[in-house]
């Protein structure tokens, strides 16, 4: 499974939001990236989950060969059922994207990319019957289907704390959004906005200064 720049971005960017955190879940874990950037710089316990087998096996061999794999248990499984042993204090999703949009052939591709398997509602079921009180979590979509996330998850009792806004350039739209939910939220939500690259095509600081414990380049 390939590794995103945005996904890269999102586990940067709550791995110094969740300090304290004791337990945390990633739902459509896949190849792992997500567990392995938290677990990097927090100690917790995790539990990662992924429903296609080819993906699954990307994410037993990477936390297998991580220094941190005694905090993390993996499962092969569908989150929409699975009986999750405990409630967490945070949860992570890069769910599947591109509802609507034209599908592959390839079946573990459409899994992973649409959300046929897990719809946003299911998803946000799934996060409040196993989200700890107090706990939030956090979320990636894309650009387009914020707003309709948004209104799903708040109807559901969760508030909206932080939004990240992503952009390739300073002359592109934004394309991805960061959103951070709990119960106790507020109405006055934070913002931010990071542009991946600068005028030049080099990245600019602030993606710098995000990614420089995980890119070894920076």
């Amino acid at each position: 499974m390939k590794v995103c720049t945005d996904s890269c971005i999102f586990g940067a960017w709550f791995a110094g939001r969740i300090a304290g955190k004791q337990s945390i879940l990633d739902i459509g874990a896949g190849s792992g990236l997500l567990t392995l950037m938290l677990a990097q710089q927090n100690e917790a316990l995790f539990h990662a989950i992924e429903i296609d087998p080819s993906a699954f096996g990307q994410l037993k061999q990477n936390v297998s060969a991580s220094p941190r794999k005694d905090s993390i248990t993996v499962v092969e499984g569908d989150a929409t059922v699975y009986p999750f042993p405990q409630q967490y204090d945070f949860i992570i999703t890069n769910p599947p994207f591109y509802d609507g949009d034209l599908k592959s052939d390839n079946k573990p591709i459409n899994l992973a990319r649409h959300d046929a398997g897990l719809t946003f509602e299911r998803l946000i079921n799934i996060i409040d019957h196993n989200l700890a009180p107090g706990g939030s979590f956090g979320i990636l979509l894309p650009f387009h289907r914020t707003a309709a996330f948004e209104q799903i998850a708040v109807s559901a009792g969760f508030s909206l704390i932080e939004k990240m806004l992503l952009r390739q350039t300073p002359a592109h739209s934004f394309f991805r959004s960061i959103l951070h939910f709990s119960k106790s939220g507020t109405l006055s939500p934070q913002a931010y906005e990071l542009t991946i690259r600068n005028k030049d095509g080099k990245y600019t600081e602030d993606f710098e200064l995000l990614m420089k414990a995980y890119y070894l380049a920076l």
